[in-house]
């Protein structure tokens, strides 16, 4: 059994019922999960400036669910982020995000992919994490639906409506063969447009997930996890007790 916790990096709950029950038809019968959202901060995550007023909290929202047991965490953004840092902070826990799960599969399933964003500003960035993956070859690619996350679900209609051109748009002229819907906010719209395509469409509350408890299943049975001798080497735990990180971050017990 593997208990998984997801998390929207939002100051915003709306979604966090809905997402659940959506993984909860999905998950394994064995695994558990839990959705939670962060107390605070901006409702959507377009912007930079506002990705970066969540990411201390994200990254202390994983450091607790190890200590609490979670054996995977998926942070619930398409832009996936902190997630290298996250994974810099566990010890013992699988972290992963929609950019990277949804990529890695849709690479498999097809000669090449096309991601379906919200809007056009959120491209640069994806485009940087599709090229950290080692995935630009594989990608087709972006198409943006110009509509705000908290529209995609305003007028779903509309969305399905931009989804199809688009989406159509992407396989007969950008050859794209899967794919990637662009952002967490878009569940719920996969299961049509693929029939309406007749190709693979990668939803990115699905993948992620999928991706998580296949993880956390490598991990214990075979006790492959993040690497810990590079890039995801952990802070010294005496230099953030010594520094007074713990008070002046209100995180008192993260790294006892």
């Amino acid at each position: 059994m593997s208990k998984i916790l997801w998390i929207n990096p939002i100051g915003n709950n709306s979604f966090d019922e809905p997402i659940e029950e959506a993984l909860e038809e999905i998950k394994q019968p064995q695994n558990e999960i839990e959705v939670v959202s962060l107390e605070k901060g901006p409702k959507h995550l377009e912007y930079r400036y506002y990705e970066a007023l969540v990411l201390a909290d994200i990254l202390h929202i994983i450091k607790k669910a190890e200590k609490d047991g979670f054996d995977a965490a998926v942070i619930g953004c398409f832009y996936d982020l902190a997630l290298q840092d996250a994974r810099s902070i566990v010890d013992n826990m699988i972290v992963t995000a929609p950019c990277e799960a949804g990529g890695h599969i849709a690479a498999t399933l097809g000669h090449k992919f096309s991601v379906i964003v919200t809007e056009r500003l959120c491209i640069p960035q994806m485009m940087d994490n599709i090229v950290s993956y080692g995935l630009k070859d594989k990608l087709a690619s972006f198409k943006s639906l110009d509509l705000g996350v908290l529209e995609l679900h305003a007028d779903e209609q509309e969305t399905t409506r931009r989804m199809k051109q688009l989406a159509k748009e992407a396989v007969e002229k950008d050859g794209a063969e899967v794919i990637v819907l662009g952002c967490t906010i878009q569940f719920g719209f996969y299961k049509e447009l693929q029939e309406y395509l007749n190709v693979p469409v990668i939803d990115a509350i699905v993948a992620p997930f999928k991706y998580a408890e296949f993880l956390a299943e490598l991990k214990d049975k075979f006790g492959w996890s993040h690497s810990k001798i590079g890039g995801y080497t952990s802070p010294m735990i005496s230099e953030i007790k010594e520094w007074g990180l713990q008070d002046d971050y209100k995180i008192k017990g993260l790294w006892d």
